[in-house]
């Protein structure tokens, strides 16, 4: 394996820097900034109600809906309730953590931390989980209890073959 292609650099630490922006579900890696389901409302408006509906009840992903909302496909004589942020997602973060890194999918990463905030907010209203001037920041948006994480059993296995 001794030969290389000679193509690409090494990392540096600013392309590292640019990259990771992860954000945990404790709320390690939010970035400053802040906003409220009021400032979302027309972010929402602009840049996602025509793939999610103005209210976040259409298209193939629906983002509202509740912990019981059981709505979705029906195969054979099983209805497999539709995956929302309400019913499915454990951690507000992670909400944030995914719409800045993936959102909208024409320009990925394009929104500000202000506009992923805001988005964050008012998707957590139109589930219910937060109210219209509840501010979501990195202080706040780790304390945000969703409905479903009692849902989610962490894995805590220990000793045993690593999978990969």
């Amino acid at each position: 394996m001794g030969d290389t292609l000679s193509i690409g650099r090494d990392a540096s630490a600013a392309d590292i820097e640019r990259w990771d922006i992860d954000v945990g579900p404790d709320g390690d890696g939010l970035p400053a900034g802040s906003g409220t389901a009021r400032q979302g409302k027309n972010i929402y408006l602009d840049k996602c109600a025509q793939c999610h509906g103005a209210d976040g009840q259409k298209g193939r992903d629906k983002l509202a809906g509740t912990p019981d909302d059981v709505r979705g496909k029906t195969i054979g004589q099983k209805t497999i309730g539709q995956k929302t942020i309400g019913n499915y997602w454990p951690y507000a973060t992670t909400v944030f953590d995914y719409i800045r890194r993936a959102m909208p999918p024409t320009a990925p990463g394009s929104l500000a931390d202000v506009e992923a905030y805001a988005l964050t907010a008012y998707l957590l209203h139109l589930n219910s989980i937060i109210a219209t001037d509840d501010e979501v920041n990195a202080e706040t948006l780790p304390l945000v209890t969703m409905p479903a994480l009692e849902r989610f059993v962490p894995d805590d296995r220990q000793g045993g073959a690593e999978v990969r």
